[in-house]
């Protein structure tokens, strides 16, 4: 299995690290902690370290780092632009339950 990245999350990355002069990608990882005992963080880096799960698309660069990987695979990672707001969304197969903003889940 592998992780996923949407056509709409690539372009949306892609966007926001065009308006940085360092950094050039978005790290994705998991944390414990959260309303459902692991929550998700988005970070913007500007280098990889060594065992990154590497997503190249659009222009786009995500990384994953191995530790968190395991709690990823197989996930969909989009970005949404609804009434309630704009932000990246992760679709987890590998959650049993998660809280109701979707940051935090529990496996």
């Amino acid at each position: 299995m592998a992780v996923q990245l949407t056509d709409r999350a690539a372009r949306r990355i892609f966007e926001i690290v065009s308006h940085e002069t360092a950094v050039k990608m978005l790290r994705v990882s998991v944390k414990a902690g959260g309303c459902s005992g692991f929550q998700y963080a988005f970070d913007l880096v500007d280098d990889r370290e060594s065992g990154d799960y590497v997503i190249e698309k659009e222009g786009a660069v995500v990384l994953i780092d191995d530790m968190s990987f395991p709690h990823l695979n197989g996930s969909e990672i989009d970005f949404v632009d609804d009434l309630i707001g704009a932000s990246f969304k992760i679709n987890n197969p590998n959650a049993t339950s998660s809280c109701g903003c979707g940051t935090s889940f529990s496996v």
